[in-house]
């Protein structure tokens, strides 16, 4: 149903209620809204309830999809629905549909073979979308194909399955899917390692990244799997263990209290970072959380976007290089007045914001020149 400027009102009071007061409150709040919704659609029928944790995160995630659309932000910088034509058919390489499966469940994926592939092995980059996104809609975004097909590497992108979230996000949230050889975290390695039996490709040169939930996923398979992945990007996402549950995820995606289960660990991969600073979706408080442990040898370079890898040269960032005590590397982009998009993506795909450097070409900078090494183990 289309939702309308009363019931999202009433859905946002309903999940601040769910903060501050708790479930009975929200739920009660969400029961009002829902049988009005019902009642003006002309239905005489019992409003749903989210009965689980997942449930409660695909409700708030169809509220914030809906508040983004509704909202008329910056032109540049606004979250677009996935386009009718997503699929990158622009590239002369091959983009063909698998299946994996192990006990953990199913997903599909899509897979990007250059054309400049033969007996050579080549990097694999593993991309993970953000929510209400999928493989065509990433791959047109981010325009990661384009450039595989440049600089010759392969791509997987992973989809998350409507089964598992409605939203289609990645359940970075749910303590079992953040451990390794456990539930997503397991799909997707596995994936990984499914497309490394198949084709050439340099183990040393594995990398993950991803947006949003994706983001927040591709540090959990950096941190539970150092031993496939070199280095990971996390764009607009969360640490590794920000959340257990639905209230310690919207708490820290919006900047609130961290939960995390272990102990401060030293980085054992190089970790690239992208937010903007006018994220209203999750704060930008989280890529510090991102790169905690990078504490040393820290230089800051503050520049117009122009001179910090963007063609278009409308958006600035600071630029900040971190060397952790073990010395491994990391990155940290801040786009200035940047929300919630792929930093430089391609308007073909939803979740872009053109006006802002060209995290793409970043990434590969980034991963290309960090292959994994006895250094980092």
């Amino acid at each position: 149903m289309k939702i309308n400027e009363d019931f999202l009102k009433s859905m946002k009071e309903a999940f601040d209620l769910l903060r501050t007061k708790g479930p009975k409150e929200a739920t009660a709040a969400v029961q009002r809204a829902l049988a009005g919704s019902a009642a003006e659609a002309g239905h005489a029928q019992t409003p749903h309830m989210p009965q689980s944790v997942n449930e409660w995160a695909q409700a708030w995630t169809q509220v914030q999809t809906q508040a983004q659309s509704q909202a008329q932000p910056h032109a540049d910088a606004t979250p677009r629905a996935p386009a009718e034509h997503t699929f990158d058919a622009g590239t002369p390489g091959t983009f063909s549909t698998h299946t994996f499966s192990n006990s953990a469940g199913q997903r599909q994926y899509k897979l990007y073979v250059p054309t400049v592939y033969n007996s050579e092995p080549l990097p694999l980059i593993v991309m993970l979308h953000g929510c209400t996104q999928n493989a065509d809609d990433f791959a047109a975004g981010t325009r990661m194909n384009e450039m595989a097909e440049r600089y010759g590497f392969i791509v997987v992108y992973p989809n998350q399955s409507q089964a598992a979230n409605h939203s289609t996000c990645w359940n970075w949230f749910k303590p079992a899917d953040q451990q390794r050889d456990q539930g997503e975290p397991s799909l997707i390695a596995g994936i990984t390692r499914e497309v490394m039996a198949r084709y050439r490709v340099d183990p040393a040169r594995v990398y993950v990244a991803g947006l949003s939930a994706g983001g927040a996923m591709a540090d959990i398979m950096l941190k539970t799997s150092p031993d496939l992945y070199a280095a990971a990007c996390v764009h607009s996402g969360l640490a590794y263990e920000s959340a257990k549950d639905l209230p310690s995820a919207l708490a820290a995606m919006k900047g609130g209290k961290v939960h995390r289960n272990r102990a401060r660990v030293e980085p054992q991969r190089p970790l690239i970072v992208f937010h903007g600073d006018a994220d209203k979706t999750v704060h930008p408080s989280n890529a510090t959380a991102l790169l905690a442990g990078f504490d040393a040898g820290v230089t800051t370079v503050s520049a117009p976007s122009h001179t910090a890898g963007t063609a278009s040269g409308q958006r600035g960032c600071t630029v900040q290089r971190l060397v952790a005590p073990n010395g491994v590397e990391a990155e940290s982009w801040s786009i200035h007045g940047a929300g919630h998009a792929w930093a430089g993506g391609s308007q073909r795909g939803s979740y872009t914001d053109p006006s802002g450097p060209d995290a793409t070409a970043q990434i590969l900078h980034f991963f290309l020149a960090h292959p994994r090494t006895s250094a980092t183990h």
